[in-house]
């Protein structure tokens, strides 16, 4: 490894046309930035005020808001940064930080739906012993695995890339992710992949898998009970596979497609890499804000007050 391998510049081949475009460029992201920082933190906001929401399932659900956004934040300054200059670069330490919070957020995701699928479980399939298991304690242990686990993980692929030989330093891309793999020499490529499939494993299929059996046990016991259970089941349930399918798919896209030796055109490129940091960070707040019932009931209260009021004064 190179001394100064710590103080090289990566640069980010991943924009197109930026000269032209980037004030629009710029404008675009800063706003979307905002709508995410907005969105999510009044979603968050109104579970911490109302004591009605401070059940689980609606302190998982404002951990995962506060997750998108902690994941938005680690690329969107960086973006904007990008857009407004001359050249589109990173240092190899910031690209590797990147890269650790990046996947990080990205595991703690799957494990908080895995979570949220294992709260729901319990709730409808073992109500009488719901109060003894998903206490506070659990609640705040499950929180701070989900965060503590990716982590630990991924920072040791982290450390082991950042000290692994490079032979390109033009990653293909507009932030680090996986594909940094690819500025490795390919000698070197063998023990990183490996790693790197069992994090995805971990990560990512295994807490996925759970989820999914989890779902399908809600599904069939509910089935087999009456109409409530069903109704309280399709309720509740319909919104975390919604995020749970959205995200897979995005990160099915970044783990596996970026690792295919294929060169995409730069644009579908770029077009495909902003859903994964544009798309699910404001889709979150819309399924949650609008298919929780008890959300629903309070964002309407906060931005539509005189509907509330007229409603309540014709009954």
């Amino acid at each position: 490894m190179d001394e100064d391998i710590n103080a090289t510049y990566i640069t980010l081949s991943g924009y197109v046309e930026v000269e032209k475009y980037r004030y629009v460029y710029c404008v675009i992201m800063f706003t979307v930035y905002i709508l995410i920082i907005c969105c999510n933190s009044t979603i968050v906001c109104l579970i911490v005020i109302h004591k009605n929401l401070h059940e689980p399932m609606y302190i998982f659900i404002a951990a995962l808001l506060i997750n998108s956004v902690l994941y938005s934040t680690a690329i969107y300054p960086k973006l904007l940064v990008d857009f407004l200059s001359e050249k589109q670069i990173i240092s190899h330490l910031l690209c590797h930080f990147q890269y650790f919070i990046f996947y990080t957020l990205g595991g703690s995701e799957f494990l908080l739906l895995a979570a949220m699928a294992y709260d729901r479980y319990v709730s409808i399939c073992k109500p009488l012993q719901y109060p003894t298991i998903m206490t506070k304690t659990t609640i705040s242990i499950v929180l701070v695995l989900a965060w503590l686990v990716p982590a630990s993980q991924v920072v040791g692929s982290a450390i082991l890339s950042a000290k692994t030989k490079l032979c390109s330093f033009t990653l293909k891309g507009i932030f680090c992710n996986n594909s940094i793999h690819k500025l490795h020499c390919v000698s070197s490529r063998g023990a990183l992949n490996i790693y790197g499939f069992v994090i995805f494993v971990n990560a990512a299929i295994l807490p996925v898998l759970f989820t999914l059996f989890t779902y399908t046990r809600i599904f069939v016991i509910s089935y087999q009970s009456c109409r409530e259970v069903r109704r309280k089941a399709t309720q509740t349930c319909l919104p975390h596979l919604l995020v749970l399918l959205n995200f897979t798919c995005l990160s099915a896209y970044d783990v596996l497609l970026l690792r295919v030796e294929t060169d995409f055109p730069k644009t579908l490129s770029l077009i495909m890499t902003l859903q994964v940091v544009l798309y699910h960070p404001l889709f979150n707040p819309i399924i949650y804000g609008l298919k929780m019932k008890e959300i629903s009931k309070h964002l309407k209260r906060l931005f539509c007050p005189g509907k509330i009021v007229k409603t309540v004064n014709s009954l």
